[in-house]
C-alpha cells in the first residue's frame, strides 16, 4: 500500500516514526489485556487531532495489531494449553463476551439512545480527554487491585452461572466505553477474570482475542461514515502494531505478569492523570 502511493518517500519521511508507536502501543495492548488506545488516545491528543479523529485513527491501528496478538495467542493456545484445565474457560469466555460487546459498539454508534448518552450525561466528543483520563485513572486502580490475585497457582478451571450472567453485561458495558474511547472491554473482562480467580495469562489471551473483534466491528462507522481516520499515519503504525502484536506473546512469557501489570498500572495512571483537566 504505502508503494502505490504517489510519493511514498515524502510518506515515510512524515509518517514513518508512527511504526514505532504501533509498536509500542501494540505491545502493551497485548501483553496487559489493555488496548492500544492507552497509548494512541493521550499520544494523539497531544498532536491535536480532532478527538473523532483520536477514536477513529486508534480503532484503525488496532485492528492491525490486536489481529496479530489474537492470532498469536489463539496459535499459543491451541498448541500449548488446549488441554490443559487451567485454560478450559477460554472458548466459553469468548462466546459470552465477543457479541456482547459487538451489540454494546453497535448500540453506542448508531442508536440515538447510546449518542444521546454521551452527548448529554458525558459531554460529548469533544470531552474526550476528561473521559479517558477518568477511565484510565480507574483502570490503573483496577489493576493494581488485581496485582496480588496473581499470585496464586490454583486458578478456576469452570465458567459457573454467575459468569454466564455478568461477562454479557460486563462485555456491552465494555463495548459502550471502546465505541467512545477506543479502549475499555479488554481491560474490563481482563480484570474480572483475575478477580475470579481464572488464570492470567488466559485471561489476557481472552482479553486480546475480544478487543480484536470489538475493534473491528467498531471501524466500519469511523472509515465508511464518519470518514475521520487518518490512514497515512495508519499505514505506518499498523505494521508496527503487527510487529508488536507478534511480540507481546514473548513478553508476557519472559517476565512475571505481575511486574507486567505494575508497569503497566503505572503508566496508565500518569497518562490518566495527565489527561485530566486540571493538568
Amino acid at each position: 500500500m504505502w508503494l502505490f502511493q504517489s510519493s511514498p518517500l515524502d510518506l515515510a519521511k512524515g509518517y514513518g516514526l508512527f511504526s514505532l508507536l504501533g509498536i509500542l502501543g501494540a505491545i502493551f495492548a497485548n501483553s496487559t489485556g489493555a488496548g492500544g488506545g492507552v497509548i494512541f488516545v493521550p499520544f494523539f491528543n497531544y498532536l491535536s487531532f480532532s478527538p473523532q479523529a483520536i477514536v477513529a485513527t486508534s480503532f484503525a491501528i488496532q485492528c492491525c495489531g490486536m489481529t496479530a496478538g489474537a492470532i498469536t495467542w489463539w496459535h499459543y493456545y491451541r498448541s500449548q494449553h488446549q488441554f490443559d484445565g487451567y485454560w478450559k474457560a477460554l472458548p466459553s469466555t469468548l462466546v459470552l463476551s465477543i457479541p456482547a460487546s459487538i451489540i454494546g459498539i453497535l448500540f453506542s454508534q448508531f442508536s440515538t439512545q447510546g449518542k444521546a448518552v454521551l452527548n448529554n450525561l458525558l459531554g460529548g466528543a469533544s470531552n474526550l480527554h476528561m473521559l479517558f483520563g477518568s477511565f484510565s485513572v480507574l483502570l490503573a486502580v483496577a489493576i493494581f487491585a488485581s496485582i496480588p490475585m496473581m499470585k496464586r497457582s490454583h486458578f478456576k478451571k469452570d465458567i459457573t452461572r454467575k459468569d454466564v450472567l455478568v461477562l454479557p453485561a460486563i462485555a456491552f458495558i465494555g463495548g459502550v466505553i471502546t465505541a467512545w474511547l477506543s479502549v475499555g472491554v479488554g481491560e474490563l473482562v481482563a480484570v474480572y477474570l483475575i478477580i475470579r480467580g481464572f488464570n492470567v495469562t488466559m485471561s489476557i489471551a481472552v482479553a486480546v482475542i475480544l478487543s480484536a473483534f470489538t475493534v473491528w466491528s467498531a471501524l466500519p462507522y469511523h472509515a465508511l461514515i464518519s470518514d475521520t481516520v487518518v490512514w497515512e499515519v495508519v499505514l505506518f503504525a499498523g505494521i508496527g502494531a503487527i510487529v508488536g502484536g507478534m511480540l507481546a506473546k514473548y513478553l508476557v512469557l519472559a517476565f512475571s505478569v505481575q511486574r507486567l501489570k505494575l508497569f503497566f498500572g503505572f503508566w496508565v495512571l500518569i497518562l490518566g492523570i495527565s489527561s485530566l483537566p486540571v493538568f
